[in-house]
């Protein structure tokens, strides 16, 4: 939900003004959070990155609710079915009959 209506919604709007954000916009968008141990040193959470700085790229795994994980476990089950069975015009048991119906 869009809260202030100033504010352009767009995506390239918004990542026009991040990519040409003046420095001390910059500053802040380049923040990150500090490990426990700088926090309790700095008494602070956040603090601006610089050029020199070392960081450490963390990814989070999402957890996955119980309905998506149904949701998911059903659709692999019914590729799984999909792929076993030819897509073809032809079956097998089809080609074998015709063959011997020929002969």
């Amino acid at each position: 939900m869009k809260l202030n209506k100033l504010v352009s919604a767009a995506r390239s709007k918004n990542r026009k003004r991040h990519f040409t954000a003046p420095s001390h916009v910059r500053r802040r968008l380049m923040s990150s959070p500090l490990s426990k141990e700088l926090r309790q040193k700095y008494s602070v959470r956040t603090m601006p990155i610089r050029k020199d700085d070392e960081v450490q790229v963390v990814i989070v795994k999402m957890k996955m609710d119980k309905d998506r994980k149904k949701i998911i476990d059903r659709r692999s089950k019914g590729r799984a079915a999909a792929l076993g069975k030819d897509k073809g015009k032809y079956t097998e048991e089809s080609t074998t009959t015709a063959a011997v119906d020929a002969s």
